[in-house]
């Protein structure tokens, strides 16, 4: 985070309008958006608690609003009592999570984003097929836990950079697959599998990238407004991998960008000398935190709201059987 601008040149510029660039698509996605959906239907359909194994997705404003209804989060399976549903969350579990709750004869609604668990299936094709799988993705992000936890220990090996590719070395013959997160830079992903190629050119790979809808339009927008902007401001939690590789993308357009998480975060001081500030939101925050930042920032300044359209999303998922019958 850069110092804070002198307050003189925040009180010059507080005389001029502020040009809002906000992006879309921004916001909520389709696996949120259902995440979200079958925590609020299964407290109507089985009353409150439901408790939910890990945050439902990564924004604190929405787990406090679940919170608030009576969801209860925890972080392991042995924290949930006998008798009650659990959710698991938008990012996916290791297989271990469902055949623990069954054991313990737990109810269970599976809210993994539907192109996560596409990623999973794939995953488990690859091993069926004799392949040894390469995952790029972050280190203790849970969808990289819970895509781990979908094959045999050892059949997988993490990559989060070219570096940890040029790192690795299998013995000759072996059959190769690679894979990665739902949620990783675009760009920074097109290198790393350039170089599993450039290492291993008969890798077999999936049929279409692994990297969601959601996290690709979302980079593209901040790519086309960020060079027109000033300052970037993205709405996201600091755990959220799509929102902090969303601050990436503007700061390699050459823009400054900060995560925030609410509007009372933003400084006065960050206004100086910005004619033009974009916004957006990582694919986790409302729109209602969108528009309290935009309230916010009219306390110091005219804002002028202009929105970029960069692509259409109507994307829906199904909800689990058990909250539809």
């Amino acid at each position: 985070m850069n110092a804070p601008f002198p307050t003189d040149q925040a009180s010059e510029a507080g005389r001029l309008p502020l040009c809002v660039l906000v992006a879309a698509p921004r916001g909520f996605c389709a696996g949120v958006d259902r995440a979200i959906e079958i925590v609020e239907r299964a407290l109507e359909r089985y009353g409150a608690p439901v408790y939910v194994r890990h945050e439902i997705v990564h924004n604190r404003f929405v787990v406090d609003g679940l919170k608030a209804k009576g969801a209860v989060f925890v972080e392991e399976l042995d924290q949930v009592p006998d008798g009650v549903p659990v959710v698991f969350s938008a990012h996916g579990v290791p297989k271990s999570v469902p055949a623990q709750a069954e054991a313990r004869g737990l109810d269970y609604l599976d809210a993994t984003c539907p192109l996560v668990s596409k990623v999973h299936r794939q995953a488990e094709r690859q091993i069926e097929a004799g392949r040894h799988i390469i995952f790029v993705g972050h280190h203790g992000h849970p969808e990289v836990i819970g895509t781990l936890g979908q094959v045999p220990e050892g059949m997988i090996t993490l990559v989060e950079t070219v570096a940890d590719v040029e790192a690795l070395d299998f013995p000759d013959g072996t059959e190769l697959a690679y894979l990665t997160q739902t949620t990783l830079s675009v760009d920074d992903t097109a290198q790393i599998i350039a170089a599993l190629h450039g290492r291993f050119p008969a890798i077999n790979g999936p049929k279409a990238e692994d990297i969601c809808y959601a996290t690709s339009n979302r980079q593209a927008a901040v790519k086309a407004i960020a060079p027109s902007c000033d300052l970037v401001l993205v709405i996201g939690a600091p755990n959220s991998s799509n929102s902090l590789r969303l601050v990436e993308v503007a700061e390699r357009c050459g823009v400054d960008a900060r995560l925030i998480q609410r509007a009372d975060e933003i400084e006065e001081g960050w206004l100086a000398g910005v004619g033009t500030l974009g916004l957006t939101a990582g694919a986790s925050a409302p729109e209602e935190l969108v528009r309290e930042v935009i309230a916010r920032l009219g306390q110091w300044r005219e804002v002028e709201e202009r929105t970029f359209v960069s692509a259409e999303e109507n994307m829906r998922f199904k909800l689990p059987r058990q909250l539809t019958e």
